[in-house]
């Protein structure tokens, strides 16, 4: 599929280059497919058009929030001669990686290293936004993680599976 890179190679990579480009085409578009049987979408005639989210982002007064957002996705010949496809607009990254956390894993307050998307492929994460709202993310949920000041969040697994999930660093 795709040539393996080390950490290193994917830190000091030139995300101008077609090469880091693609790779990230490739390690969406595994994604969006992986997920695609438990994606929280908004359907209209069989098509995905919307595409829903949580943003956990910091109010001015140091406090975290969860927020309900959606991507619109539009229907585009993106790969000819391939058949169109629904995307949304395409947005620059900074780095993208893998993680994982093992059941009874927690964390204190902290807040995100970095503006980042969080794809989660398997297990289930509880987190705790500062205003104590608190939700659970499975396999299909996304969330954008915005809040890199303040007190944070806090997070932990729910349950005896393992979480594993793919970040995306945005770029600031």
């Amino acid at each position: 599929f795709f040539k393996q890179k080390t950490a290193y190679e994917i830190k000091e990579c030139d995300w101008s280059s077609d090469v880091c480009s693609s790779d990230l085409f490739v390690l969406l578009l595994i994604i969006s497919l992986f997920s695609l049987g438990s994606l929280q979408a908004q359907e209209s005639s069989n098509k995905i058009t919307k595409l829903k989210y949580v943003r956990v982002y910091t109010d001015s007064l140091g406090e975290s929030h969860f927020e309900d957002l959606t991507i619109d996705l539009n229907e585009i010949d993106f790969a000819p001669p391939a058949p169109p496809i629904f995307t949304s607009d395409l947005k620059p990254s900074s780095a993208y990686g893998f993680a994982s956390v093992m059941p009874g894993w927690k964390s204190e307050w902290h807040p995100a290293p970095k503006r980042q998307f969080m794809f989660y492929l398997s297990g289930t994460i509880e987190a705790e936004v500062s205003d104590g709202e608190i939700r659970q993310f499975g396999p299909g949920s996304i969330t954008l993680v915005e809040d890199t000041f303040g007190k944070g969040h806090k997070s932990r697994v729910i349950g005896s599976e393992q979480v594993v999930g793919v970040v995306i660093q945005l770029v600031e």
